[in-house]
């Protein structure tokens, strides 16, 4: 299942409706009060930030707390449909995260504007930043994920460039030498 179907946008089969769960029930209706746009701009934007978050195989609860900042703070929702909209973007991303993250990302691309896509590349520097440590797959996820949103190298640098101290081939090095 998408993450957008499971949020309730695109073509309900009548069997899905008679097999949700009462939570799975009252997440779809909670989200049901945005607008479908918003709704599925949102959805993208958190599962790409998972995308990033994930890409260690965890997820920190420093990079949650994040990603529910960012979407609660750059969607202006309430906190209660934030932390729906990050644990569903999460769950999704340990389930078929492989699957759907060329599909999700060139979603966003398509829904975003060029600034948009440049706000998400600095979010996502900084939610695999929040443990204080950007591992090396961490920043080639990053890497993948800016060519996909059509982030040349150069912009891609310049948003690195703020985290230096915090990617862990810098930190590496500066212990080799001190």
């Amino acid at each position: 299942m998408s993450l957008l179907k499971f949020l309730g946008f695109g073509e309900a089969e009548p069997d899905d409706v008679e097999r949700d769960t009462e939570t799975v029930h009252r997440i779809v209706n909670e989200l049901e009060q945005l607008d479908p746009d918003k709704a599925r701009y949102l959805a993208a934007f958190a599962y790409v930030l998972g995308r990033v978050a994930h890409a260690d195989q965890c997820f920190s609860n420093e990079e949650v707390a994040l990603m529910t900042r960012f979407v609660l703070e750059l969607g202006h929702i309430p906190e209660a449909q934030a932390v729906l909209v990050v644990n569903i973007a999460r769950s999704q991303n340990e389930l078929f995260g492989s699957t759907e993250d060329f599909l999700v990302t060139r979603q966003f691309k398509e829904m975003s504007t060029e600034a948009q896509r440049r706000e998400l590349l600095d979010c996502l520097f900084a939610v695999s930043a929040a443990d204080d440590s950007i591992s090396s797959a961490e920043e080639n996820r990053i890497r993948q994920t800016a060519s996909e949103l059509g982030i040349d190298r150069v912009e891609f640098t310049r948003a690195r460039a703020a985290y230096s101290d915090k990617r862990e081939v810098i930190q590496a090095f500066r212990k080799s030498v001190g």
